[in-house]
């Protein structure tokens, strides 16, 4: 199973950004493109999710969504992987778990959106995660104040980075985190489903 992964080398910093996809769309694209340049990271992993099978009605089929990321983020150093999928993790802590001991030497980043920040306290084993590896956030401007009050923010304040120094947080060591602006896309993966640009195959 270990030659289906992608590659990477001691030492390389490697930010993982995690989602359905359902569709990748250029937002996805630009938050990844600054997050390379914010956040010093050599290399960003697309974790595309296999989906809940709990959910009476999940995203696409992992199939569909992964040809689309790729045919969406073209960039030599992002690569769309369905990593979720092949390891049978469920919550990013495991995953996270998983990846670390895979790579020994590899550098992660988790990056986010503040709105996920401001949720994050709801996720499985999230206090672990803050202390596996750094965390990125990246949000629009004025997202600030929510980030600021959320659970996550006060319990690891002292782990914040400043936005001034972004570039250090792919060397630093968890629990680390850093909050930055970015002027984010209006497009949305909710949105292109409404309109119905997006559609299943058996909705086609």
């Amino acid at each position: 199973m270990r030659h289906a992964f992608p590659m990477a080398r001691p030492g390389q910093t490697i930010g993982l950004l995690g989602g359905s996809f359902d569709p990748a769309h250029r937002g996805h694209v630009h938050i990844t493109r600054e997050a390379m340049k914010r956040f010093g990271l050599s290399h960003v992993w697309w974790l595309v999710s296999p989906g809940n099978p709990l959910k009476s009605k999940g995203p696409a089929p992992l199939a569909q969504r992964m040809a689309h990321a790729r045919s969406v983020m073209t960039h030599p150093r992002v690569r769309v992987t369905d990593i979720e999928a092949r390891l049978g993790t469920r919550y990013t802590a495991q995953t996270l778990a998983r990846l670390t001991a895979l790579y020994p030497g590899v550098r992660f980043v988790w990056l986010m959106g503040a709105d996920n920040l401001a949720q994050f306290h709801k996720w499985q084993d999230w206090q672990k995660i803050m202390k596996t590896v750094p965390v990125g956030v990246l949000a629009r401007p004025g997202d600030r104040i929510s980030a600021r009050m959320s659970r996550a923010a006060r319990v690891f304040d002292t782990a914040r980075i400043s936005g001034r120094a972004s570039q250090m947080l792919g060397r630093a060591t968890a629990p680390a985190w850093c909050f930055v602006n970015v002027a984010m896309s209006p497009q949305s993966s909710t949105a292109i489903r409404a309109s119905g640009a997006w559609a299943t195959p058996a909705e086609k």
